[in-house]
Parts: structure tokens; C-alpha cells; sequence
């Protein structure tokens, strides 16, 4: 892929991977995305990873044309970008490694080497020229680990922005950016938006006009689009209208109120109703939902005197995220002694902005008439 004159897409899609991460389910595969900046001297940004070492070398050698890279530039040590930097040194072993101090250090755990004295440390508002191609390094700081700098071509205005702006999904995978990169952003990064924050205030001072991330496509139209989203999501707000209801059920009854709730919701007019079973659907597209929208509604049952599992492990995905400047609406189910309502409560002591609507609705075991008035209730409580 040619993405400008001087710089060319050297990375690999990854068709045969399940779980990225060893948690993320990747029905369109991934993409490692790497690249080469040929000019005086040959640069390398990142590597892939460990399992398409081959095929990457393999088209490093085609996009060279018989010239030796000078530099292999380490934006991230995560393995899936750095996995290889010991096998490209075989291969080039004049080529200098450039990283950050942090990254070297890395690298010693990784490697047994910080490959000294072929290596040189960059640190924020560093430079190094190409020739006509002058790259700037700016560190990142957990996003999201704390040794990732970002690389600015000022000659060609290209961010190659490591993990920034990545997306599930392979790059021949026909298929919304949008989705892909919120369930990425928020199961991977979430919990950083402040640290995204402060990289977003360091490309507003740049002339951007194409990002390459380190997964998903390159990004080179109404990029607009793209940095509202993340300033969106890396400030905790709210991007669509509409309920999210996120629910666990064991034989059913709770699952009826839920039902019965997201048809009130859709009666009195709510934009969009959007329901996961927590058992059942992918846990990182609910926390996605929950991050997208506005209100969020918990429905689960006591169980052992706590909460039902699946509920258990949703609200931990969410706090450690740092869930802020939501609604959230309560739905408990007991038989005897309920108390799922207080611990999901509790669960968001030290979350920011949360405004908890009420009624709360206590179920004992199945629905009877006043749960439906309550149910009623709330609905309208939430649509106003």
C-alpha cells in the first residue's frame, strides 16, 4: 500500500487469531500495521507480530528495492508491534533502534537486550531528519502503556499514532470503523482519557492530514470525524441518545421486566433501545454500549447474598474505566432478602457524575401488578 511518495504500508492482516489479547473475540481478524519512510536514510516504524515475522520481512525487502533501512522506530513494546525488533536486527544489523527510555527498559524484559550501541533514546520534541523528512517524537504516556511516543512527519503531515485510533478488524474486513474502534478504544484504552486528553491538545498543534495507527486503517479523510469521536470518548461523553439496558436473568422473570421496560421505553419515544444479555452477548459490546450512551439501566437477580456473576464482572468492567457522567436506573430480583439493588449502587461510590433515576424496582421472584406500575414509572422517568 502506498500511503505518500515516500512512506509504504509494510504490515500483516492476521486472519487466523480468536481472541486479541486473550479476551477480545476478533470475527474480522486483525491488522498490524507497520511502515517504511524511504528517503536519504530508511526508516521502519514497529514491527507486527511474532507469528508473521516472515511475510513482514518479506515485504520490508519488497518496498526497499535493494537499499538498507537506517532506523527501526519503536512507537509501542506491546508484542503484537515489537515482537520482531530482535529479528529485524539479524536481518539489518546496522539499523538503529529508536525508543523511547522506558521502551528500552522494556526491551531488557523482553529481549535480555536494550540492543546498545545500536540504539537511540528520543524523549518529547525530539527530532530526527530523514532528509527532506523530519520526524518529531511525542511521548503518550498510557495510552496505554507508559513508554508509547507517537512519530509526526512534518514533510508529509502524517501522525503514525501507535495504539491511537486502532480498530479491531483486519484491513480487507468490510465494515464500520466506528464500532470496531469504540469497542477497541473502550475495552483497551478506556481507562486512560486523561492521558488521551493531553496526546489530542499535542496534535491539535500539529497540521494533520493522514493518521497511521498501529491497527485498523489509515485514516486520510474528514479526519474531523475521527478526532471528535475519540474527544468524545476520552472525555467521558455522551455520543448517542437512547437506554442501554444490560441484564442477567435465571429462569426468566427478570428478563420479562426487561422486556417489558424496553417496550415502555420504545412506546414513550426513547431514540434508541439497545438490550444485553450479560450472559450471553459479548461483555466488551456492552461496556461499549454503556460508554455510548446517556442512560444505562442494571437489571439483575441476588444470587449467594451478592450479585448474579455476570453483572458482577460488567460493573467492574465499567468502574475500572472510570464510568462517569451517566444515568443509571436500578432493577433488582429476590426471592428473599434482595440486595442486588445496593451493591450495584455501591459499585459506582467513586465514579464521577452519576445521577441515579428513580423508582428502584424490587422484584420477589416474578413480576406482580405494582412492579408493572413501577415499571410504567420508570420508563417515563427515563424518557423525559
Amino acid at each position: 500500500m502506498t500511503i505518500t511518495q515516500d512512506i509504504r504500508y509494510v504490515g500483516v492482516n492476521d486472519h487466523t487469531i480468536d481472541l486479541f489479547e486473550g479476551q477480545y473475540i476478533v470475527p474480522n481478524g486483525m491488522a498490524y500495521n507497520s511502515y517504511v519512510m524511504m528517503d536519504e536514510k530508511v526508516a521502519v516504524l514497529d514491527t507486527v507480530d511474532a507469528r508473521f515475522g516472515e511475510t513482514w520481512l518479506c515485504n520490508i525487502e519488497k518496498v526497499l528495492g535493494g537499499k538498507t533501512p537506517d532506523y527501526l522506530i519503536i512507537q509501542h513494546m506491546e508484542p503484537d508491534h515489537s515482537a520482531n525488533i530482535a529479528r529485524f536486527i539479524e536481518e539489518y544489523p546496522n539499523a538503529v533502534v529508536v525508543a523511547s527510555a522506558k521502551a528500552f527498559s522494556m526491551m531488557k524484559g523482553f529481549f535480555k537486550t536494550d540492543f546498545a550501541p545500536q540504539n537511540m533514546t528520543v524523549a518529547e520534541g525530539d527530532t530526527l531528519s530523514l532528509g527532506k523528512h523530519t520526524l518529531t517524537f511525542y511521548t503518550a504516556p498510557m495510552v496505554h502503556w507508559p513508554e508509547v511516543i507517537v512519530t509526526y512527519d512534518s514533510f508529509d503531515k502524517v501522525l503514525f499514532s501507535a495504539d491511537g485510533f486502532g480498530k479491531f478488524g483486519a484491513l480487507d474486513a468490510d465494515e464500520d470503523w466506528a464500532c470496531e474502534a469504540r469497542r477497541y478504544y473502550f475495552g483497551i484504552v478506556g481507562k486512560y482519557g486523561a492521558q488521551v486528553q493531553a496526546l489530542l491538545k499535542k496534535a491539535a498543534t500539529l497540521d494533520i492530514q493522514t493518521i497511521c495507527p498501529l491497527h485498523g486503517p489509515v485514516l486520510s479523510e474528514n479526519l474531523g470525524y475521527y478526532l471528535d469521536l475519540y474527544n468524545t470518548w476520552s472525555s467521558y461523553r455522551v455520543e448517542s441518545e437512547g437506554v442501554m439496558i444490560a441484564y442477567t436473568s435465571v429462569y426468566g422473570n427478570t428478563k420479562k421486566a426487561v422486556e417489558l421496560l424496553a417496550e415502555k421505553l420504545k412506546a414513550n419515544g426513547c431514540p434508541k433501545v439497545v438490550v444485553n444479555d450479560l450472559a450471553r452477548c459479548d461483555m466488551a459490546e456492552a461496556v461499549e454500549d454503556a460508554f455510548r450512551y446517556g442512560t444505562i439501566v442494571l437489571a439483575t437477580t441476588t444470587y449467594n447474598a451478592e450479585l448474579f456473576p455476570f453483572m458482577r464482572e460488567f460493573l467492574h468492567e465499567l468502574t475500572e474505566r472510570n464510568f462517569q457522567n451517566r444515568k443509571i436506573a436500578l432493577l433488582e430480583n429476590g426471592s428473599w432478602a434482595p440486595v442486588a439493588a445496593k451493591q450495584m449502587r455501591a459499585a459506582f461510590e467513586k465514579s464521577k457524575n452519576i445521577m441515579f433515576i428513580e423508582p428502584t424496582v424490587t422484584i420477589s421472584s416474578a413480576l406482580s401488578d405494582e412492579n408493572i406500575k413501577e415499571i410504567e414509572t420508570l420508563a417515563s422517568a427515563l424518557t423525559e
